[in-house]
C-alpha cells in the first residue's frame, strides 16, 4: 500500500508540470483515428479486400489499432512522468538509437516485406515494423543533440556537421532504396526545418544541400520526361496524373479521381459516420493512405477542419515551447517534432487532394499502422517531457 501511495503522490506532484491540453489533444486525435479506421475498414475487411482475399472480422483492423493506441498512450504516459530529460541528451543513447535504426534500414532491404511497391516493412508477426517511421524521431533527437553540442562551430559548417549529415544522408538514401519516396521527402524536410531554425547561415545550407537538391530535381524531371532514371514507371505516372486525374480515371488516375470524388461528396457536414460510399471498393487502402478522403466524405468540411485544428494545435505548441525555453537543445527538439507532424500532414493532404503526387504517407494519428502510431506517440511523449522540463525550470527560476 505504501508503494501505491508513493506512486500516486509522485503523479500528483508532477501533474502540475504536465501540459494537459497537449495530452488531451493527443488522446482526442488517437480516438478519432481509431473510430475512422473502424469506419473505413469494417466492410472491406469482411469482404477480404484488405487482407489478400481472406475475409476477416469487421473489427480486425479496429482491434489492432486499439492495441497500438493503448501501447502509444502507455509510452506517452511513461515518458511524460517517469523519463528524465537527460536520457534524450545522453551521447551513448543517441549513438545506440541512430545506429540501431541504421541497422534496421539495412535489414529491411535484405528481408523486408514489399507493400504497394515499397520494401519498407519488417514482418514481426504481430505487426509490420517500418524503421523509417522511427527514424524521424531518432533523427530529430540526433540532429538537435549534435547542433547543440557544436553550436559554437556552426559557421564552420563542414567541420561541425558534415559527418552527422553523412550518416543521416545515408539513412535517407536507404529509405529511397526501399522505394519510399514520400518518407524520404519528409525526412529531408524535417532536416531543413531544423537547420532553418538553428541559425545556420542560409549560404552554408545552400552550399552543401543546394547542389544535391538540384541534382535530385533534375533526375526527377529526367525521369518524368523520358520515363526512366531514379523514378519507377509507377512513380513517374503519378506526376502525369496531376494534370487532370479524370482523364486517366480508368487507369493510372483511378485512385486520385475517386479520392477527389469522396472529398467532394462530403460537402459541409458529410454523409455521416459510417455512411461513406467510396470506401466500399472505390478507394484502395481506405484505412491507410486514403483515410483523409473517408474522413472528408463522412464528416465533411466541419470534421476535416476540426481534425486539422487539433493537428495545428500540436504544431503550435511545439513552436510555442521552442520560443519559451532558453535551452538550445529543447528549441531544436520542439521545432523538429512540430515540423514532423506539420510536414507529414501537409504531404498527406496534398497528395490525396491532387496538389502533389501521391506518396503513401500516413495522416498523423488517423492512419492505421503500428509503426506510425509508435513514432507519433514517442514524438508526443518527447514534446510533453520537454514541456514538463521547461515548466520545472521556469518554476525554479521564479522561486
Amino acid at each position: 500500500m505504501d508503494y501505491i501511495k508513493m506512486f500516486f503522490r509522485y503523479i500528483k506532484n508532477y501533474s502540475k508540470y504536465i501540459d494537459f491540453t497537449l495530452l488531451i489533444t493527443y488522446i482526442i486525435l488517437s480516438f478519432i483515428g481509431l473510430v475512422m479506421v473502424y469506419s473505413a475498414s469494417m466492410v472491406a475487411a469482411t469482404k477480404g479486400t484488405l487482407t489478400g482475399g481472406l475475409p476477416v472480422s469487421g473489427t480486425y483492423f479496429f482491434i489492432r489499432q486499439l492495441v497500438y493506441c493503448i501501447v502509444g498512450f502507455s509510452i506517452v504516459f511513461f515518458m511524460s512522468y517517469f523519463m528524465h530529460i537527460n536520457i534524450l541528451k545522453n551521447k551513448r543513447v543517441q549513438q545506440i538509437v541512430i545506429f540501431t535504426i541504421f541497422g534496421l534500414l539495412i535489414l529491411t532491404l535484405l528481408i523486408g516485406t514489399e507493400i504497394n511497391g515499397a520494401k519498407s516493412w519488417i514482418n514481426l508477426g504481430f505487426m509490420n515494423l517500418q524503421a523509417s517511421e522511427i527514424l524521424k524521431v531518432a533523427m530529430i533527437l540526433y540532429l538537435s543533440f549534435i547542433i547543440d553540442r557544436r553550436r559554437n562551430r556552426l559557421k564552420q559548417f563542414k567541420l561541425a556537421l558534415m559527418m552527422p549529415l553523412f550518416l543521416i544522408g545515408t539513412c535517407i538514401g536507404l529509405v529511397l532504396l526501399q522505394n519510399d519516396t514520400g518518407q524520404a521527402l519528409i525526412l529531408c524536410m524535417i532536416v531543413l526545418c531544423i537547420f532553418a531554425y538553428s541559425g545556420i547561415g542560409i549560404k552554408a545550407i545552400l552550399k552543401w544541400s543546394g547542389p544535391i537538391f538540384a541534382g535530385v530535381v533534375l533526375l526527377i524531371i529526367f525521369s518524368i520526361i523520358f520515363k526512366g532514371g531514379i523514378l519507377s514507371q509507377h512513380q513517374a505516372d503519378r506526376f502525369h496524373v496531376l494534370e487532370n486525374p479524370f482523364n486517366y480515371e480508368s487507369g493510372i488516375g483511378y485512385h486520385l479521381a475517386n479520392s477527389l470524388l469522396a472529398i467532394g461528396n462530403g460537402g459541409i457536414f458529410g454523409k455521416g459516420l459510417g455512411n461513406g460510399i467510396m470506401k466500399l471498393g472505390y478507394l484502395p487502402e481506405p484505412h491507410t493512405d486514403f483515410i483523409f478522403a473517408v474522413i472528408a466524405e463522412e464528416l465533411g468540411l466541419v470534421g476535416v477542419l476540426f481534425i486539422l485544428g487539433l493537428l495545428f494545435f500540436i504544431v503550435y505548441k511545439g513552436f510555442l515551447y521552442a520560443a519559451l525555453t532558453d535551452s538550445y537543445f529543447f528549441k531544436l527538439v520542439c521545432v523538429g517534432i512540430s515540423s514532423y507532424i506539420g510536414v507529414q500532414t501537409f504531404v498527406n493532404l496534398a497528395g490525396i487532394s491532387g496538389t502533389i503526387p501521391l506518396t503513401g504517407v500516413p495522416l498523423p494519428f488517423m492512419t492505421f499502422g503500428g509503426s506510425s502510431m509508435l513514432s507519433l506517440s514517442i514524438a508526443t511523449g518527447i514534446l510533453l517531457l520537454t514541456a514538463k522540463q521547461i515548466r520545472i525550470d521556469e518554476s525554479h527560476r521564479n522561486k
